[in-house]
């Protein structure tokens, strides 16, 4: 055996430790998988192409499918902003420097948040309700006939949508009797039926005891002694509701109960009004209620009925991540059933398709359905279905096709589904389409849509539209790997990880979190299709949580944080489209209300592109959206180095935009800075002058809009005149505290515990503040982060995670991701049995936001230095990263162990200087495009591949 040198064994070392860890990664499994079918929303695993999403719960004898199309939302083509508003800014202003801000407020509601769509005739719908139209008699009558009333549960704290009456609003009776105990008798009686939403009308054997028009209150009625009777007593309630949850919810603490009990006593001795209750619906077509912005839509539901899978052996369902495939596989009585469920891009059809081992075996009954009113379902051929549908108050219709093809068996279509019979396997094809064309157009022909997605399936089987399938989706994912070492817990339910996961070590969860929030991002922004909303493209309700539009005050652009870093970059090509129509309506939005060149965004956005503030004035307005999504572009051009991108995508929307702070900018009269006024720190402190996010935005815009003058060699006049004022805005600040101060003033409350950290913007996303260039304000937001505390929402735990990597405290941001990687179902944040993020309820930025996290810790690059595992937590000792990406142009691939480096290669795109540092030693070296440089842990260069 010969004898090999020190440094030939060391090499030997690491190429052995290399193989093993690479032959780890390698065996990674990239799967979500459960031993149970989906019961809830938040269990069904998804699938999207950018352009459609679905939701798959795989139950054995009943699958549903609920899916949705990225342009069905609610509204139409408008104008948003208000004419004339800009005439009040001055007032605003004046009254929020004299320390009037509840002035300031009252008059900006009134006079510069943004219109609202039209309102229905209210009052007319009210009078016909209350004098019953529609009935034959009234129900709040003791003889009132009930016996063919449905029933529904009473009640339901997040309305009766929640219970299954999805999309009703309008007019609803509900009915229930309890028998009066002998010792009542004679004495008034209270009766508590908690919050009802929206108004109620609330009768006791037939007599009008209260009525409330308030969501927020509880109702507590008193009933008269005389209208009290011997036995059974009837109630019967008359709920209006115009728009979201309706109905009966009770109290948030869900333990309260309904109750009728003897006025003046203990609500102990009531009883209880809980249970189901009758109900009949009056009217569900109220009048229109006037929106600010619009809500993204579900679009339909396909339900497979297989009959006699009730009772299965070896039940499993799966997301395959490195595929983009689902799947569902058990026995029956010796035979194996397998479906699997994906996304196509190139076909842009979801596909589902399912087969058995034994001939013959197949057979089901498939349903397609809409939750809205206005829908139907109609036959097109002997194996095709469609679905027609038009969204409640808007301008959007869609259409959805459905087709079964069969290897043997039987196909028929009758009513709203298709019947299979003793086929061997069978394959369905979903399409959907809308009207939509843009923004502010609606000419679309959804129909077309659906028949040429069709049309590209038609002449090809199920096996060469997969491997197309895979093979698109594998150009983005396979840029990318990650592994904390072998995955021991395979074998273990994605569930059953989720709980264990913060009390046990399974750095391999993590791994496969971060390739889970890169497919999330691949399935819900696609180059061409619309941005990745605060659902990203999944969404089961008519009336969802902060209507799923685009947030972007934090929400939107956290959607993005994992597209540089994480090798997605072609995944923030919708965001950047997106941005080019928002140039466009906030032009008018600046010019509305503030009389300025350039663009405006205020704090959210639908799909028709509304800028305008919106919602109260004491957080709607916020006027940093534009420049903050600037601040993607910039960062799209400094990690890729496309001066192609810069020069005629990204600066002349920069530009815009800092033409609007140009003007927008006014000195205050107390420091002499320029200041952002009106406007607010998100969420906290209402109306103000000068809160210290804005000003560490515009002063990040107007940096890089001078840089990349410079770069472009233009407009220097301009990029002077930005530099100027640039000195003038008014600085970060360290409070009494030894926080940043969040605001000019220095009003800064330790015991805060808000999830929002808009003032530690400049630590991240930004980067003005940093260790290097300015540690004592660097220690200022750390301490604000500590006051702040580490619980928060699903998003804002993302946000932190990020933060205390850039403070480069690993195991603190990774106590974090602990938190966010832990069961939802047991109350507040985390994430949901599918690995969604819980805010809760469900916003997938958490998602996004929690994967850049866990790559800050390996990986910073703000600095105009590349570091290496800058914020390494000891919970993730070994660990192998091929694909994550740099500022300058540079991809990087490398592994540690025993948490030391072992070895780094380091990917040119771009040709430029790179400085490279890990711990204490820093490397600089000059690159060639397309160059590859490897080197050890101790960055000292190795003479061969490894």
């Amino acid at each position: 055996m010969p004898v090999l040198h020190l440094s030939g064994f060391r090499k030997f070392q690491l190429l052995v430790a290399a193989l093993m860890l690479s032959a780890s990664l390698n065996g990674q499994d990239l799967k979500l998988w459960y031993n149970k079918p989906a019961v809830k929303w938040t269990d069904a695993l998804p699938i999207g192409n950018g352009r459609l999403g679905a939701m798959i719960f795989a139950g054995p004898a009943q699958d549903r499918i609920q899916f949705n199309e990225e342009t069905l939302w609610t509204g139409e083509p408008r104008t948003y902003s208000r004419e004339g508003a800009s005439a009040y800014l001055p007032k605003i202003r004046q009254l929020l420097f004299e320390g009037k801000q509840d002035e300031a407020e009252k008059l900006a509601a009134e006079k510069f948040m943004g219109t609202m769509s039209g309102e229905g005739n209210r009052e007319a719908w009210f009078r016909e309700m209350r004098a019953m139209k529609g009935l034959s008699a009234n129900p709040a009558t003791i003889s009132y006939d009930d016996s063919g009333w449905k029933e529904m549960p009473v009640p339901v704290s997040e309305g009766w949508e929640a219970a299954g009456w999805q999309g009703l609003d309008g007019a609803v009776w509900l009915r229930t009797t309890f028998d009066l105990p002998e010792k009542w008798a004679g004495r008034n009686l209270t009766i508590d039926l908690g919050k009802i939403r929206d108004q109620d009308f609330t009768y006791f054997n037939g007599e009008l005891i209260g009525s409330m028009d308030d969501a927020g209150a509880g109702r507590k009625y008193t009933i008269k002694a005389s209208n009290v009777r011997k036995g059974k007593n009837y109630i019967a309630v008359q709920v209006l509701n115009y728009y979201d949850k309706g109905g009966l919810v009770g109290y948030k603490d869900v333990s309260r109960k309904l109750l009728v009990y003897p006025e003046g006593e203990a609500e102990s001795s009531g009883i209880p009004l809980n249970g189901n209750w009758k109900y009949l619906v009056q009217n569900d077509e109220p009048p229109a209620v006037p929106r600010f912005q619009a809500d993204y839509q579900p679009f339909g539901d396909v339900v497979l009925a297989f009959q006699g899978h009730e009772k299965t052996e070896n039940y499993k369902r799966e997301l395959d991540l490195q595929n983009a495939v689902a799947r569902t596989s058990y026995k029956i009585n010796g035979t194996t059933f397998t479906r699997e469920y994906f996304a196509s891009q190139p076909n842009q059809v979801i596909v589902m398709h399912i087969k058995a081992d034994k001939p013959r075996s197949v057979s089901f009954e498939a349903a397609l359905s809409s939750p809205h009113k206005n829908s139907a379902v109609r036959k097109i051929d002997d194996h095709t279905l469609a679905l027609s549908l038009k969204v409640r108050n808007g301008a959007l219709r869609g259409e959805s096709y459905l087709r079964v093809v069969s290897l043997k068996g039987k196909v028929s279509v009758t009513g709203n589904k298709v019947n299979v019979s003793g086929a061997d396997q069978v394959t369905l094809y979903l399409s959907a389409g809308t009207n939509y064309r843009r923004y502010n157009d609606v000419s679309g022909d959804p129909a077309a849509v659906c028949k040429s997605a069709l049309t590209s399936v038609a002449a090809k089987d199920y096996e060469s539209i997969k491997d197309a399938h895979i093979k698109e989706y594998q150009k983005y994912f396979n840029t990318f790997s990650v592994g904390f070492g072998p995955d021991l817990k395979t074998d273990v339910p994605t569930d059953k990880r989720l709980e264990e996961f913060a009390s046990s070590a399974d750095p391999a969860f993590a791994a496969l979190y971060i390739q889970y929030g890169r497919y999330l991002l691949i399935s819900s922004s696609r180059p061409g299709t619309r941005p990745a909303n605060l659902q990203g493209i999944w969404n089961d309700l008519l009336t969802p949580p902060w209507g799923s539009k685009y947030t972007t005050n934090i929400n939107l652009e956290m959607n993005y944080w994992p597209s540089e870093i994480l090798n997605l970059s072609p995944m923030a090509g919708p965001l950047f489209d997106m941005i080019d129509e928002l140039r466009e309506t906030g032009s008018t939005t600046a010019r509305m209300h503030y009389n300025a060149p350039g663009w405006v965004l205020h704090h959210n956005t639908d799909l028709w592109r509304g800028t305008a503030p919106i919602n109260a004035s004491n957080h709607g307005i916020w006027v940093s959206g534009a420049a903050w999504l600037c601040h993607h572009l910039w960062e799209h051009y400094v990690f890729t180095q496309d001066k192609e991108f810069l020069k005629n995508r990204a600066y002349p929307v920069m530009r815009d935009a800092a033409l609007f702070f140009n003007t927008f900018l006014i000195r205050d009269p107390k420091t002499g800075w320029l200041i952002s006024t009106p406007s607010n720190s998100p969420e906290q402190g209402g109306l103000v002058a000068g809160p210290a996010m804005d000003h560490q935005i515009i002063r990040d815009l107007f940096k890089n809009c001078i840089e990349a003058a410079s770069i472009l060699q233009t407009d220097k006049s301009f990029a002077d005149t930005l530099q100027r004022k640039y000195k003038d805005i008014a600085p970060n600040q360290v409070g009494k505290y030894g926080q940043l101060q969040e605001w000019l003033e220095d009003e800064d409350d330790t015991t805060n515990k808000h999830r929002h950290v808009s003032h530690l913007w400049a630590v991240y996303p930004g980067n003005e503040i940093n260790w290097e260039t300015s540690s004592v304000l660097m220690k200022a937001a750390r301490q604000s982060l500590i006051y702040r505390g580490d619980a928060a929402t699903g998003w804002s735990l993302g946000w932190k995670i990020n933060l205390w990597s850039r403070f480069r405290e690993g195991d603190h941001a990774f106590n974090l991701v602990k938190m966010l990687i832990s069961p939802a179902e047991k109350g507040g944040a985390g994430s949901y049995t599918n690995l969604f993020d819980a805010h809760p309820p469900f916003q997938i930025d958490g998602n996004f936001g929690g994967a850049a996290g866990i790559a800050e810790m390996l990986l910073q690059s703000q600095n105009g230095v590349i570091d290496l595992l800058p914020a390494l937590p000891s919970a993730l000792p070994d660990g192998e990263i091929k694909g994550i990406c740099a500022r300058g142009g540079f991809e990087l691939s490398f592994s540690w162990k025993s948490g030391k480096l072992s070895r780094v290669e380091i990917l040119s795109k771009a040709g430029g200087d790179c400085s490279l540092r890990y711990g204490q030693k820093t490397l600089q070296f000059k690159t060639v495009k397309g160059g590859k440089y490897q080197f050890d842990g101790e960055l000292k260069k190795m003479t061969s591949n490894l």
